[in-house]
């Protein structure tokens, strides 16, 4: 008997370290790994948060007036979205014939110094699907990032299914993840730093990022019944280096901070793909939209398990710009006949003084 197919796929989320602030570097080596997923059979591939080109952990261990020579760093070497690094980017998925995920730290031409925490979609083409910015950067992390706004927080409908994407904390903010569900995804994305201290290691108390990150990845995948492939950072000992700039205290805050994790869990909020933690590789898993849909039995969150008539939620999707200049037809029209009366008066005055 004929009945409807879904799409299956194999997902892999990447669990490497940039090469630290240098853009060019860390675009080669994520060439290298793309490659490599697709001679796995990979057919969506997935990079950590601001991998191009590197996590700014310095916001969390340096005083605001010791960052400026980071905040330079960083951006000389951020991506501009139709840039040659971009295209190159582009290029790597297009390639390698993968849908590729990828966090950056993206500036513009408009403002020479903001920068947003942005993640990039791209298709088998080498197109570009989505550019999401980080709606709120958290904690420290607004001494470099700008807020981003809501006009691309939607899943893009692909021969994978509806995948959708959201940057670190975001994951924890429940309106933005329901926004993404209520718009039918099926594949959520989620990208983590390296490394994220919160505490001081004496004060025993520290942010457990393993932890927060196998919570957020198994809720979100269990409360809307999608798939959520998770990638993850690596602070390497060149980055630690650089960072520390010799200081022994910041080095052991960054050593002893806890790792962060990489893996992909199915709509019942299971592992699905063997977790990889403080150490770089990939993780694997074979993806079955299909799954989802006897589990929407029992919860259906956006659906018939919600009570629409009682919970309303609204976003507004305009894109946050500097100025919006609205045309006046009447005033552009009383102006330019002002000009004509202006230089007719001109012309009528030249041929006075001339007679």
């Amino acid at each position: 008997m004929p009945r409807d197919t879904y799409p299956k796929f194999r997902a892999v989320a990447v669990q490497a370290s940039s090469v630290f602030l240098d853009r060019d570097a860390t675009i080669e080596k994520m060439e290298d790994l793309v490659e490599e997923a697709a001679s796995k059979g990979a057919d969506l591939v997935v990079f950590p948060e601001s991998y191009i080109p590197a996590f700014p952990v310095w916001n969390i261990v340096y005083a605001p007036i010791d960052q400026h020579d980071f905040y330079r760093r960083l951006f000389d070497n951020a991506l501009t979205i139709g840039s040659a690094p971009y295209k190159k980017i582009a290029q790597i998925a297009k390639s390698n014939k993968v849908f590729l995920s990828v966090g950056i730290t993206e500036k513009d031409s408009i403002s020479m110094g903001a920068m947003w925490n942005t993640n990039l979609l791209f298709n088998r083409e080498g197109q570009l699907l989505n550019r999401h910015r980080k709606l709120v950067p958290t904690w420290a992390e607004k001494l470099t990032w700008a807020n981003g706004d809501a006009s691309q927080l939607h899943p893009v409908d692909t021969e994978l299914g509806k995948i959708g994407a959201l940057i670190c904390g975001e994951n924890t903010n429940t309106l933005s993840r329901f926004a993404l569900l209520a718009q039918g995804e099926q594949v959520h994305i989620s990208c983590y730093p390296p490394v994220w201290p919160f505490q001081r290691p004496e004060a025993g108390k520290s942010y457990h990022l393993t932890n927060a990150i196998t919570l957020r990845a198994a809720a979100h995948a269990f409360e809307g019944k999608v798939f959520n492939i998770v990638s993850s950072g690596v602070l390497d000992e060149d980055a630690i280096e650089q960072v520390s700039q010799g200081d022994s205290n910041i080095e052991s805050i960054l050593r002893n901070a806890p790792q962060p994790v990489s893996l992909i869990v199915g709509p019942t909020g299971d592992v699905i793909g063997e977790p990889l933690v403080g150490k770089e590789g990939m993780v694997e898993a074979e993806i079955d939209i299909s799954e989802s849909i006897i589990l929407k039995q029992a919860h259906d969150i956006v659906g018939y398990y919600n009570r629409f008539d009682i919970f309303q939620l609204k976003m507004d999707k305009r894109s946050h710009v500097p100025l919006s200049i609205e045309n006046d037809e009447l005033t552009d029209h009383l102006i330019n006949n002002a000009n004509s009366d202006l230089e007719t008066l001109s012309s009528n005055s030249s041929d006075l003084q001339k007679a």
